[in-house]
């Protein structure tokens, strides 16, 4: 027996550690560079033909607000009740579509993954909206 039990695996068709960590790095700063890059990225969500646009970015942080002049009373409580209801309507849009776009940028680096870290490797293991916390 050897003093190291991974000197086993060696030699033809055997496991290249450097190989695999290596891998694993380039992976990691593949994932980081998407992230960074969803971070940046901002899309908007629209409602009642433009009366309340909200803007997200890539990871589906809330950045902006923006309800179009002469919408809405500020002095009638129904308004104000539908008012809301548009800037959380405006914001699935918006979450829907900044999940969509995360899953653009991470479903090539995470489908590799497979069931390694979780995942269901049918479906690209943690690819998808959502599944990396987007």
């Amino acid at each position: 027996m050897t003093q190291n039990p991974f000197d086993a695996l060696g030699g033809a068709g055997g496991l290249d550690m450097n190989a695999l960590l290596q891998q694993a790095q380039q992976m990691q700063e593949q994932l980081v560079s998407a992230q960074e890059r969803l971070a940046e990225a901002t899309v908007d969500g629209t409602v009642a033909g433009g009366a309340v646009t909200v803007t997200v970015n890539g990871t589906g942080e809330l950045v902006g607000v923006v309800v179009k002049a002469g919408q809405f009373d500020g002095t009638d409580a129904d308004d104000l009740s539908d008012l809301g209801d548009m800037i959380v309507a405006a914001y699935r849009d918006a979450k829907a579509q900044a999940d969509a776009l995360a899953g653009e940028a991470l479903g090539p680096l995470a489908g590799g993954l497979g069931g390694a870290l979780g995942g269901d490797p049918g479906d690209g293991g943690l690819a998808g909206p959502g599944r990396l916390g987007f």
